[in-house]
């Protein structure tokens, strides 16, 4: 069996970076990776590649043979793509023996949620030549920090993981300038653990733009959160504890972390059970080492943030 990663996400949300990184840390940890640039679009590469698409099609090529934008010439070269699977099957071929395999997709977000062309090509990948891969999609975590952003970006995450079919990890990339675009209105755990969003309205309610959208943000709020299917991990690509603990996630989501072995449905049991400690070095620790504490101390009175764990929010809520 072979593994690997579909990274997929938002322009600018850190893929081809996090194709670098992650390539690295692999290989230190002593695996063989193979990056594979499927972005035509990506001229400057940070990473040796092992298959690149523009050995088959340059997005500039296309945009000038039939006068299309960028998104539309994206969307041909996928299309292209997949007529000609068979070139990036063969280009595979060699390298499924031993090694560990990283897509670095475009950042068009309506080719994971509307065309069919680039589901097209992973599930015909899985299919034909066995791999087991999961999807890591990458939202940048500034955009928790306005309420409206946040909303749509749990909207293309929820989407995203039904279009695609896959082993699915939403992952808050740049979680180290998680504050650089304001302060968060709630902790971390609220934009992690994606519940209760009714506290967001508030919020949204202080901007004229969002107010008079109100009645649809609850009703899209109420899809989400109905679902029960979206949350995030964390990720700081230069910490190699950040790297090392979404690399866990994903091994256990497709199935390298259980390659090789030949055991009880017991042992395999203990193996999958996320740590005690998981949700600690998921959120808790990220929020003490990357966000500031707003906790004031007046004549021994405690002003602190809205409630962070879903418990509180519940009894407050009750309460009212």
């Amino acid at each position: 069996m072979v593994f690997g990663q579909v990274v997929i996400g938002p322009p600018g949300s850190g893929k081809t970076t996090y194709c670098n990184g992650m390539s690295q840390f692999l290989q230190l940890v002593g695996r063989k990776v193979a990056v594979i640039n499927l972005d035509p679009a990506n001229d400057s590469l940070p990473y040796d590649c092992a298959i690149n698409i523009e050995d088959l099609i340059k997005l500039e090529d296309v945009m000038a043979e039939h006068s299309l934008g960028p998104n539309g010439g994206l969307v041909y070269c996928m299309d292209f793509l997949e007529k000609n699977i068979d070139w990036l099957e063969a280009k595979l071929k060699p390298l499924l023996k031993d090694h560990y395999l990283l897509f670095d997709f475009p950042g068009q977000v309506e080719l994971f949620f509307l065309h069919e062309n680039a589901k097209k090509v992973i599930m015909r990948l899985v299919k034909k030549l066995d791999l087991r891969l999961t999807a890591v999609h990458l939202i940048d975590a500034h955009l928790c920090s306005d309420p409206g952003k946040y909303i749509s970006a749990l909207l293309l995450s929820l989407s995203t993981m039904l279009h695609m079919e896959l082993p699915h990890v939403n992952v808050l990339s740049k979680i180290d300038l998680i504050e650089s675009y304001g302060k968060l209105a709630f902790n971390l755990d609220f934009y992690t653990d994606a519940h209760d969003l009714s506290y967001l309205q508030h919020h949204l309610d202080q901007d004229p733009r969002s107010a008079k959208y109100r009645k649809l943000t609850k009703e899209l709020c109420e899809v989400i959160e109905n679902f029960g299917l979206v949350d995030f991990t964390t990720l700081d690509i230069q910490d190699k504890v950040s790297v090392g603990n979404l690399v866990k996630l994903i091994d256990k989501t497709n199935g390298y972390i259980f390659a090789g072995i030949d055991s009880s449905a017991v042992e395999f049991s203990k193996i999958a059970v996320s740590p005690v400690d998981w949700d600690y070095y998921r959120v808790a620790a990220v929020q003490e080492k990357y966000i500031k504490d707003d906790e004031v101390f007046d004549d021994e009175i405690i002003t602190s943030p809205p409630p962070s764990s879903i418990a509180e929010r519940d009894l407050q809520k009750d309460e009212r």
